[in-house]
């Protein structure tokens, strides 16, 4: 197996982009992450694309090869694949692309995601969401995400000690961080009033506890480490990745309030580097709802089950805390186009390696990771990167 870096990245800004089409979402993401890696297209030798659901949202199936042609490397040819894994597909989009290179079977390979979600109806979005979940034993019964997710939150706080101040500064936190974010959907600062007026959701869940429907796209480039300086002068080093499946459903899980298969491909992750936690400056975890941030920093091992709400309220996970937690803004602030999320974050932590984050860059970073989760937990996908 090959030492494997990131030589580019590319993002369109994350909203509702009511001017551009799926088609025009992608190709400017490739783009740009061409532009970063000094490449040209007919370098590619294969494509990985994160999306959950084009067929839902836009009626558009066969993406592989529609983005391929699309983004002008149809005459080159070259394999173009869809990866789905509900909100984990931008993740193991990236570890498909890892693998290629990581195996020799590829040399230059893409990974990408997107979607565009802002085309039907709400109710459409969040049924088509829904099939995320077990749709026979939880969306036929009118489960949607916000209601698994409330579930998740009202068991968790009825077995440890989450205040709904310190579940709402997640939200805070967040907003925060994308407001000094470019491509960040909402790029306003919030306070804990803001959360808990709200409008209720799902209870415990309000409103500004939920990620938002968004349009966008995101691009990596990746190569053998050995190669990697023909590229960038700062290529990013993949130094583990790892990926685990849970039960779809939550009746049959273990523990609701604990996602297994996030510990599970958290463990692994650490081993493939040989890190500990310490060693970590920052990370990017799956924020689709306020809970998933607790429940995350917890599964991952940066603290002990029944303390992350505290660390949030003490700023632990703020940008200048022990461990800076979605210093994009997370899904909450920065936007959640489900197949892009996961490649998203993977952008984050690359420019926070670089040092271009700007405002909310974490001084000294040099090694990161990236949490991205399929549904309620059924698929997890953990990287860590750092600098070469």
């Amino acid at each position: 197996m090959r030492d494997v870096a990131i030589i580019g990245i590319g993002c369109t800004t994350f909203g509702e982009k009511w001017g551009s089409s799926f088609r025009d979402l992608f190709v400017e993401a490739g783009a740009l992450a061409l532009e970063d890696a000094q490449l040209s297209g007919e370098k590619i030798d294969a494509m990985y694309v994160g999306n959950m659901s084009a067929g839902r949202f836009i009626e558009q199936e066969h993406i592989g090869a529609l983005i391929a042609d699309y983004a002008g490397l149809a005459t080159h040819h070259i394999p173009s694949t869809r990866v789905e894994a509900a909100c984990a597909s931008g993740g193991l989009a990236f570890r498909q692309a890892m693998i290629a290179v990581a195996s020799g079977m590829e040399d230059i390979v893409v990974a990408a995601g997107v979607e565009k979600m802002t085309d039907v109806e709400p109710g459409a979005s969040t049924d088509t969401l829904t099939g995320a979940a077990d749709r026979e034993w939880e969306g036929f019964v009118g489960a949607t995400f916000p209601g698994l997710y409330a579930m998740i939150a009202t068991d968790y706080m009825h077995r440890y000690p989450l205040t709904r101040e310190q579940l709402a500064q997640v939200a805070v936190k967040n907003h925060y961080n994308g407001a000094r974010n470019p491509i960040a959907q909402f790029q306003q600062e919030i306070t804990i009033n803001t959360v808990l007026k709200s409008t209720m959701v799902a209870e415990p869940l309000r409103l500004f506890d939920c990620s938002p429907i968004t349009d966008g796209a995101a691009a990596v480039i990746v190569a053998p480490l050995e190669r990697a300086r023909e590229f960038t002068d700062t290529p990013i080093r993949i130094l583990a990745s790892a990926q685990a499946s849970d039960t779809i459903t939550l009746h049959d899980r273990r523990d609701i309030s604990t996602l297994d298969a996030s510990v599970a491909a958290g463990q692994r992750a650490f081993r493939m580097a040989k890190l500990t936690h310490k060693d970590i400056d920052l990370i990017e975890v799956h924020d689709c709802f306020s809970i998933a941030e607790i429940c995350a920093i917890e599964d991952l091992g940066f603290c002990k089950k029944g303390l992350a709400g505290r660390l949030t309220a003490e700023g632990e996970t703020a940008l200048n805390g022990r461990i800076p937690v979605n210093t994009s803004g997370g899904l909450k602030a920065c936007g959640h186009p489900v197949g892009a999320t996961g490649i998203k974050q993977v952008y984050e932590v690359v420019q926070q390696l670089r040092g271009e984050a700007g405002k909310r860059q974490i001084d000294g970073a040099t090694i990161g990771m990236t949490h991205n989760v399929g549904g309620t937990g059924a698929t997890v996908a953990v990287h860590i990167m750092g600098v070469d």
